[in-house]
C-alpha cells in the first residue's frame, strides 16, 4: 500500500509524522511518500520535497513562490499518473492542497483531508471544493462534523492530533529544575511559529510585557522562539526595547509548563495552553487594510480554537469581532484581540489581574480544566489511521466485487 501526503505547515508536519507512525504500526507494509517536512521524514516518509519551506501567508508571498508551487503540482500529477498511490492524504495548507486534491481526483485516487482548514471561519464557499474533490473529511473539532455534513461532505470526527503530541511530550528536567530554583514567577511570550507572525506580533507582546514589568518588576518574562532565525529576530527586538526579557529556542513546552500565565499569538499553540491549563491572552495583529478586508470573509466570532470549543456561538454576521471587555466575555477562557491597533495595555491588564489575584487566575484554570477533560484527549492519530485503512479496505472490497 502506498500513500501520498501533501503537508505544508510545521504543525502539519508534526501531525503527519504521528499519523504515519500509526499507519505503519497498523499496516507495516504501508509506504508513505510525498510532500511534508523533517518530522514526517524521520517517521519514515520518503519526501519528494520539504513543503514546510514554503509555509507562506498572504497573496503577495504566494505569487512570489508561484513557480515553485506549479512545479510541485506537475511533479505530483506525474507521480499520480505513473505510480498510482492507493490514496492521497492532505493536512491543512489550503490553496495548494486544493490543486493536489483536484489532480488526485482526476486520476481516480481517493482523497482524505486530515486536519481540515477552518472553512467555517474564513472561507465557507470553499466547501464546494471539499465536497467535489475530497472523499473523506477527518475533523479535528467536534462541531465541524455537522457543519460539513450539512453541506454534503462525508465527514467524521477523529479528534485533534495536537493532543497526541501533548500526551507524549518529554521535557528537559534539568532546564525545569534550574528555572524553578530561580523562584520568580514566569510569564511566557509565544509569538508564533511563522516568521511573518513573529514580525507582526512580537512587538505588541513586548509592549504588553513592558506594562507588566512596570507593575511587577520581579516577574521573569521569557520568549519561546520556534527556531534560531526567529530567536535572533526576537533578541534584536528585545535589545531595542531595553527590557529584561529572555529568549529561548526549542523550549516552548518547558516555558509553557513553567508559566504562571502567557501572552500568545493566535494559533495551534492555544491547544497546548489548554492542555497545560495556562491562563492566556491571545493577539493576532494585522494591518488596517487586512482588518477591513477580513470582515467580508470571517464568519466566526472567535479566532482562538480553545474559545471555539468553549462556546456554541460559531457563526456571526458582518465580521463581528469578539470584545474581551464585554459583559459576557468570560464565557470563553482566553481574552483575544484580532486587531490593527495597539492593544498592549489591555492585554497586560488581564495578566496583571491574574498575577495580582490568585482567585481570578484559578477561575481561569478551572475553566480550562473543564474544557481539557472534555476535548483534550489523545488518540486522534490512531483513530485517523484506523479510519483510512478501513476505508481503503472497504473500497478495495467493493472494486473486487464489481
Amino acid at each position: 500500500m502506498k500513500l501520498f501526503f501533501s503537508v505544508g505547515e510545521p504543525s502539519g508536519d508534526l501531525h503527519g509524522a504521528n499519523l504515519i507512525r500509526q499507519l505503519r504500526a497498523l499496516a507495516p507494509e504501508c509506504q508513505c511518500v510525498g510532500y511534508g517536512g523533517p518530522r514526517m521524514q524521520a517517521a519514515g516518509c520518503t519526501l519528494h520535497y520539504d513543503l514546510t519551506q514554503l509555509a507562506v501567508m498572504w497573496l503577495l508571498r504566494v505569487v512570489l513562490n508561484l513557480h515553485r508551487f506549479v512545479a510541485l503540482l506537475v511533479q505530483a500529477d506525474r507521480y499520480f499518473r505513473d505510480q498510482r498511490p492507493d490514496a492521497v492524504i492532505l493536512i491543512d495548507y489550503p490553496g495548494f492542497n486544493w490543486w493536489i486534491a483536484r489532480r488526485a481526483k482526476a486520476r481516480g485516487i481517493p482523497v482524505f483531508y486530515y486536519g481540515t482548514p477552518q472553512l467555517w471561519a474564513w472561507a465557507a464557499w470553499r466547501v464546494k471544493k471539499m465536497r467535489r474533490y475530497v472523499d473523506h473529511v477527518l475533523c479535528k473539532l467536534p462541531f465541524e462534523v455537522s457543519w460539513y455534513q450539512q453541506r454534503g461532505c462525508n465527514a467524521t470526527f477523529v479528534g485533534h492530533p495536537y493532543f497526541d503530541q501533548m500526551a507524549a511530550q518529554e521535557y528537559d528536567s534539568q532546564f525545569l529544575a534550574e528555572s524553578l530554583r530561580d523562584g520568580r514567577r514566569v510569564v511566557t511570550l509565544l509569538p508564533g511559529s511563522r516568521t511573518q507572525e513573529v514580525k507582526l506580533n512580537l512587538p505588541w507582546l513586548l509592549r504588553a510585557a513592558s506594562h507588566l514589568l512596570q507593575e511587577f518588576p520581579d516577574t521573569r518574562v521569557v520568549v519561546a522562539s520556534f527556531n534560531s532565525a526567529q530567536a535572533e529576530m526576537a533578541q534584536s527586538q528585545v535589545a531595542a526595547s531595553g527590557l529584561p526579557v529572555e529568549v529561548h529556542v526549542g523550549r516552548t513546552p518547558e516555558l509553557i509548563r513553567l508559566a504562571e500565565c502567557c501572552l500568545a499569538c493566535s494559533g495551534s499553540v492555544s491547544l497546548e495552553l489548554l492542555y497545560h491549563e495556562k491562563p492566556t491572552v491571545i493577539v493576532y495583529w494585522i494591518s488596517r487594510s487586512a482588518m477591513r478586508i477580513q470582515r467580508f470573509f470571517r464568519k466566526s466570532r472567535y479566532i482562538t480554537l480553545v474559545n471555539l470549543l468553549a462556546t456554541s456561538q460559531l457563526e456571526v454576521r458582518d465580521g463581528e469581532t469578539y470584545d474581551p471587555d464585554c459583559p459576557d466575555a468570560e464565557r470563553v477562557p482566553f481574552p483575544e484581540y484580532l486587531t490593527s491597533e495597539d492593544k498592549s495595555a489591555s492585554m497586560a491588564r488581564w495578566v496583571s489581574e491574574w498575577l495580582r489575584d490568585e482567585t481570578s487566575r484559578q477561575a481561569r484554570v478551572a475553566q480550562l480544566r473543564e474544557l481539557k477533560t472534555r476535548y483534550a484527549q489523545p488518540g486522534a492519530s490512531k483513530r485517523a489511521a484506523s479510519y483510512i485503512l478501513a476505508a481503503l479496505k472497504q473500497s478495495r472490497g467493493q472494486r473486487s466485487c464489481a
